[in-house]
């Protein structure tokens, strides 16, 4: 494809060939034959044609994971592992561009605005921890002469399932622990949005990697993600979804016992008091229900403000989601892109009237938006609704778009029991200039993660991970590595 007037070039990659299955460091197709269409959501085009895998190819992607995991992947050194990760993370920065391009065409990001610049930090994040995973030596009070230690070894093969709404990102987040513990991979990305994940792998197969350490299979998640969550020979799954999907894959896992890692949905608070900086708080808690479209897990799209300042908060950010620009993500001037698929821009839409027929006020935005060259995508205007309760379903359902919920409130109890008033825990943020109400607000949200005047800031140095129906385990930071090591214990009798 050439270029596209007044917007970006769209990568050489997309020239209309096929996108192949990568197994045992071999592009090939699936075994059925079969391919299926991956659209863009600005314009509902067909940009490519993906091999579409299913149980037989997860068999073969697993079976060559198992031999390099027991072969010449486990005589690498912790040096070689982090050479390895420096490498990638190296290709990754030269690519980066066509790799931002990929997820701008393929899922909506905004060019310029999407999530794919964290990708070389959180390699060569990784890349420092792969020559620090140590055991200990640990007293014991047996009598006798007993030296007892630990040691940290790699879990094994891990099913990688990884969502649409970051590719890149999401799929070096599984990568990256996966190399440095030692383990091996079968990474099956998500059906709308795979093309940047599988330029990973043509980067990947230019290392010096034994093949099938890293193996891609594109598919369904009811035939490929279930067979690879379902595997006898998968070791551990890591999943990134929704809480639906991590329930199945619970059920799915208890074949073998398989270790499981969830980072799933959420409907997070982001509470603004009568003493915050509103000319902050206003782009701050706009931005942490707009940015990527409201396609972000931890989005704050729960948005309780102080009664005080309750009016003139939802006049003010129902403007600023006004003034948001709205466009095709290869438009460098775009702030808003298209929701990811047509299917979901009917869940969104549906929930748009559905809060409407809840009684929720529409402040701003409220439709979705088919004019003129955006007739054909699949674009939502930035809503605010305003007058909402904690039971209403707009205050309830992840609606994964760019929907805000905004609720009063009139004392700090009330709003402490009102965030957590949710089956998610994933995410929360407080705007105040009291530093101990700041302090007293973060402990009393029960998430994982909480921001305090800003939102959506992470680094790989940080871990990120949810609580109740938002997950089990840690992306990202040195505790991520524990879901990929098991500890073994050691006892030697240094005696008779």
């Amino acid at each position: 494809m050439g270029l596209v007037t007044g917007m970006c070039s769209l990568p050489a990659s997309l020239d209309g060939r096929p996108k192949l299955l990568l197994i045992d460091g071999e592009w090939v197709p699936a075994r059925s034959g079969r391919v299926f269409d991956s659209y863009n959501p600005s314009n509902g085009e067909v940009i490519a044609r993906l091999a579409q895998g299913d149980k037989e190819d997860i068999d073969l992607a697993v079976a060559a994971a198992r031999q390099a995991f027991q072969g010449p992947w486990s005589k690498f050194t912790p040096a070689q592992r982090q050479n390895v990760l420096l490498k990638l993370a190296d290709l990754v920065e030269q690519n980066l561009g066509d790799l931002s391009l990929l997820d701008s065409v393929d899922m909506g990001a905004p060019i310029g605005h999407g999530l794919s610049d964290s990708a070389v930090e959180t390699l060569r994040y990784y890349a420092g921890w792969a020559t620090k995973i140590q055991g200990e030596t640990v007293p014991n009070s047996n009598p006798g002469s007993f030296f007892s230690y630990t040691l940290k070894e790699p879990v094994g093969v891990v099913g990688a399932i990884i969502p649409w709404n970051a590719p890149l990102s999401s799929a070096i987040e599984k990568i990256a622990p996966v190399l440095t513990t030692g383990c091996t991979m079968i990474l099956k990305p998500a059906e709308e949005a795979a093309l940047s994940p599988l330029a990973i792998g043509e980067l990947i197969n230019q290392l010096d990697l034994p093949p099938g350490v890293i193996n891609i299979v594109t598919g369904f998640g009811d035939t490929a993600g279930a067979a690879l969550s379902e595997h006898a020979d998968v070791d551990k799954v890591a999943f990134t979804g929704s809480s639906f999907t991590g329930q199945e894959i619970v059920r799915a896992a208890a074949g073998n016992l398989k270790r499981v890692s969830l980072e799933l949905g959420g409907k997070s608070p982001d509470v603004i008091f009568a003493d915050a900086d509103l000319d902050a708080a206003v782009p701050g808690a706009g931005m942490a229900v707009f940015a990527n479209s409201g396609q972000v897990c931890c989005a704050g799209t729960r948005v309780f403000v102080e009664r005080p300042i309750y009016e003139e908060f939802v006049a003010r950010v129902s403007a600023f989601a006004d003034s948001l620009k709205v466009g095709n993500s290869l438009d460098p001037e775009t702030q808003i892109g298209p929701i990811v698929s047509q299917v979901q821009l009917d869940r969104v839409t549906g929930y748009l009237e559905i809060g409407k027929s809840e009684g929720a006020r529409t402040t701003a935005g409220g439709e979705r938006l088919a004019t003129g060259d955006l007739a054909k995508g699949y674009f939502v205007l930035p809503t605010v609704f305003a007058d909402v309760n904690d039971d209403m379903r707009i205050a309830q359902e992840e609606i994964f778009g760019p929907v805000a919920a905004v609720l009063p409130f009139d004392s700090f109890e009330e709003v402490s029991m009102r965030s957590n008033k949710t089956q998610f825990g994933l995410g929360g943020g407080v705007w105040t200039r009291d530093v101990g109400k700041a302090h007293r607000m973060a402990a009393a949200i029960n998430t994982g993660v909480v921001w305090v005047n800003t939102y959506l800031n992470f680094d790989p140095a940080m871990p990120f991970g949810g609580s109740k129906m938002s997950g089990w385990g840690n992306e990202m930071g040195q505790h991520s590595l524990d879901e990929y090591l098991n500890i073994k214990a050691v006892w030697i009798n240094t005696g008779e």
